[in-house]
């Protein structure tokens, strides 16, 4: 038997700068990860060079560039365009927060900095490794964490997961490498928890996405130190769609924490993030998320889990 649980665990209060972990006890040291929050760590933004003369909204065209630069397989391009179709016949949802006068003709809906992805920090480049070093990210990576990733705008620039876990069957890395790595695995669980039918955002997020978590932990794999993944907005009205997708098998253990954050513009922006956790029977998966936006940043996420019993 099979339940769907929704996932509230946004911290929408401040910046993950993690400071006082204790290494070895990913179960009872969320307290620890979650202080010394430091709201003014984010305020600023880079330059976005990249961004110029990229073409605001969306259209079908622009849909099939995402895919044709990433080279999808048919199916993901597939449904990436019925996702599209399903987004232009929605209309917005009535409940929740008032989106009226969301533009999304305005929003970037792809944009890449440029850097190639790298598992090694020091070739990631130096104005966004600023960034990074003010979360203490890689401080945290040395002193507690089984793997990190990290994305700047559309694309992952950094991804890592240490070998003693990989040696186990662990999986853990960017979505859009493991939909060349392991395409019947990801075909098999995305967007199956979270529809794109849901509702327009879910339509949205399966035409756009990008970037993002690739999770699995075999049958009985205990994985003893958490994962995290931090996804960063910099430019200016910029859209950010990256897909989480965590499958921990029977009598697996994991706990994986997220962080997200964009700077203070005063003009709009669009993070429709989807995490979808798949939990087998007798597996244990923690969720944490601690996201930290400006008030013109509109924060869309939809958050699932299916539990098996």
């Amino acid at each position: 038997m099979a339940s769907q649980v929704p996932i509230s665990a946004g911290l929408n209060q401040s910046s993950p700068r993690m400071r006082g972990a204790t290494p070895g006890k990913p179960f009872d040291n969320e307290e620890h990860i979650f202080s010394g929050l430091d709201r003014d760590v984010f305020d600023s933004a880079n330059p976005a060079p990249y961004v110029e003369g990229i073409a605001r909204g969306l259209t079908e065209n622009f849909v099939r560039q995402i895919s044709a630069d990433k080279g999808e397989p048919e199916w993901m391009l597939a449904h990436r365009l019925e996702s599209f179709r399903i987004f232009q016949e929605k209309s917005l949802p009535t409940w929740g927060p008032d989106l009226s006068r969301l533009d999304f003709d305005n929003i970037i809906y792809y944009a890449k900095h440029g850097a190639e992805e790298t598992d090694n920090w020091e070739e990631v480049p130096e104005e966004i490794r600023r960034v990074y070093d003010r979360l203490g990210i890689p401080e945290a990576e040395r002193r507690m964490l089984a793997g990190v990733g990290a994305q700047y705008e559309s694309e992952i620039i950094y991804h890592r997961l240490k070998e003693q876990w990989k040696k186990q069957g662990v999986i853990f890395l960017d979505m859009d490498n493991a939909v060349q790595q392991y395409p019947d695995l990801v075909r098999q669980y995305f967007m199956q928890c979270v529809p794109n039918t849901d509702h327009k955002f879910a339509a949205l997020h399966g035409a756009v996405w990008s970037g993002g978590t690739f999770l699995y932990v075999p049958v009985g794999v205990e994985v003893q130190d958490p994962l995290q993944a931090y996804f960063r907005m910099n430019a200016k009205n910029m859209g950010q769609f990256e897909h989480t997708l965590i499958v921990v098998e029977e009598g697996a253990k994991v706990h994986y924490i997220e962080g997200c954050s964009a700077p203070k513009y005063g003009s709009q922006g669009l993070h429709a993030g989807l995490v979808e956790i798949f939990v087998k029977p007798g597996a244990f998966v923690r969720y944490s998320s601690v996201e930290n936006w400006s008030r013109d940043t509109y924060n869309l996420n939809t958050k699932r889990a299916i539990v098996e019993r």
